[in-house]
């Protein structure tokens, strides 16, 4: 099983650093520009590469199973900790799950064939975290620095992005969730949504379940030693709660 999960800190080797997003734009915006990108900027990409995400992948819909269960593990959602957000659910053997900072959350039907429904919540709300805590605004605005001193990017002025032909958004958007985010980062996304669970009134040890099932899972993952370590943390936060 091919795990590629956020979550578990991105086994993946690709770097938003050293994505060729050369030609990204044809305007020419300067460094000193790119360095300055508004979060409306941001935003607008964001957007843009979910929007291509959703195009690009089978989005399961209707009343398909897979997306009558995400419905039901993320009723009451939408409007987590003052976000926007919106949930999708993709067909595909992957284990994954990413949010962007416009609220575009997606799971993949790998993920949750592989976890209970808490455990698909413990997995969302360690993405709700990375919105909430500007993460992911980070990494988007990592992948659209990539290109900046060489042909930086298209952006209209006004705090617009132009629109990006369909080749750019598919290197912006694989940038994006291929991209690692940092230990820090990683842990501070596991203590939301650890207090994401208990908040709601899940059972916040679903978050350690997941860890070790991709530890464990045979794929990627199973050779991470972070994911074990993570899983302690949560153990430790649970005990430490019931003291």
């Amino acid at each position: 099983m091919r795990s590629t999960l956020c979550l578990a800190a991105c086994l993946l080797a690709a770097n938003a650093s050293a994505i060729d997003l050369k030609g990204l734009t044809s305007t020419g915006l300067k460094a000193g520009k790119a360095l300055t990108l508004s979060d409306a900027e941001v935003s607008a990409a964001a957007d843009q590469a979910c929007a291509y995400m959703d195009k690009d992948n089978q989005v399961v819909t209707g009343n398909d199973p897979y997306a009558q269960r995400l419905a039901k593990i993320t009723q009451g959602l939408s409007n987590e900790d003052g976000l926007n957000l919106n949930f999708k659910v993709y067909r595909t053997a992957d284990v994954n799950a990413w949010a962007m900072a416009n609220g575009c959350v997606r799971v993949y039907t790998g993920l949750m064939d592989m976890a209970s429904d808490d455990e698909v919540r413990g997995v969302i709300g360690h993405e709700i975290g990375h919105v909430k805590l500007g993460h992911s605004k980070t990494k988007m605005r990592t992948a659209l620095l990539a290109s900046a001193g060489r042909e930086g990017l298209a952006a209209s002025g006004n705090g617009n992005l132009t629109q990006l032909s369909q080749g750019q958004l598919g290197e912006l958007a694989e940038g994006f969730i291929n991209a690692q985010f940092s230990q820090k980062e990683e842990s501070a996304a596991d203590e939301y949504g650890y207090q994401f669970m208990k908040r709601h009134s899940y059972d916040p040890a679903a978050l350690a379940s997941m860890f070790r099932k991709l530890s464990s899972d045979g794929g990627l993952m199973s050779s991470h030693p972070g994911s074990e370590a993570r899983a302690a943390r949560i153990d430790a936060m649970i005990k430490k709660d019931k003291k």
